[in-house]
């Protein structure tokens, strides 16, 4: 493999910046119309919910170390019964979803935080308001569904869904960021290879070792025509 002399690079790359600076207008342009009007918005709405204590006795209605574990193992097939058919099926009739159960768990989401009671039940969607809509029927009918299937009521919701108006997938900002960076790759990347695969000579040095005979002069650039012609005729006024 041919060795490559870095300052020739560096200095090839500095004559063909420009093949960056389109690459990356490009890239950012491309990013920009791609994130203000074709990526069609998709928003994110959520509403949390704690699992309490099962006990109705006033004298026992304290949380204890044992509620805690319990609800604590809960937590895992609770976020299954959620986005089971029992309860979604309800939601999307309740509402009047025009979509199936699989559908609409493919746009509920269940999480909890570690060594916590705490589900969060988050909904995405191209339309802000069903999302919210979705997230708190949701809640809704988990938690009349639990009373029916463990009859007890531990289910208690912490915070309501409210309607999102920024969209979570469109950061135009940031997009353009990162295309600006590939841009800027992509151009170097090309002017590397335009180097890489250029046969001519860059440099006095190379003559000698290409073609394996000795520099007998180098011929400099005196200048563009003009200067030239300029030259020649102040010489034939001196003769």
């Amino acid at each position: 493999m041919e060795e490559i002399n870095l300052k020739d690079l560096f200095i090839y790359a500095i004559s063909k910046i420009y093949i960056v600076i389109i690459t990356l207008s490009i890239a950012v342009l491309i990013s920009v119309v791609n994130s203000e009007f074709i990526k069609k918005p998709s928003y994110s709405s959520y509403t949390t919910i704690v699992l309490t204590t099962a006990s109705d006795n006033n004298e026992e209605n304290s949380i204890t170390q044992n509620d805690i574990t319990i609800n604590q193992k809960l937590v895992a097939t609770y976020g299954k019964i959620i986005k089971s058919r029992r309860v979604l099926g309800q939601v999307i009739d309740n509402l009047e979803l025009d979509m199936s159960v699989s559908e609409l768990a493919s746009k509920v989401g269940v999480s909890n935080d570690a060594d916590t009671s705490l589900l969060k039940i988050t909904v995405k969607s191209t339309d802000k308001e069903q999302a919210a809509a979705i997230a708190n029927e949701i809640a809704k009918v988990f938690s009349g569904e639990i009373v029916e299937i463990y009859n007890i009521k531990n289910v208690s919701i912490i915070d309501e869904a409210i309607i999102s108006n920024t969209p979570y997938n469109i950061n135009t900002i940031k997009d353009a960021i990162i295309a600006g960076l590939v841009g800027i790759v992509l151009g170097s990347g090309i002017i590397f290879i335009m180097f890489y695969f250029d046969t001519t000579i860059k440099n006095p040095d190379e003559i000698q070792d290409k073609i394996g005979l000795p520099l007998l002069g180098i011929v400099p650039i005196v200048g563009d025509t003009k200067s030239l012609k300029k030259i020649k005729s102040n010489m034939k006024r001196g003769k």
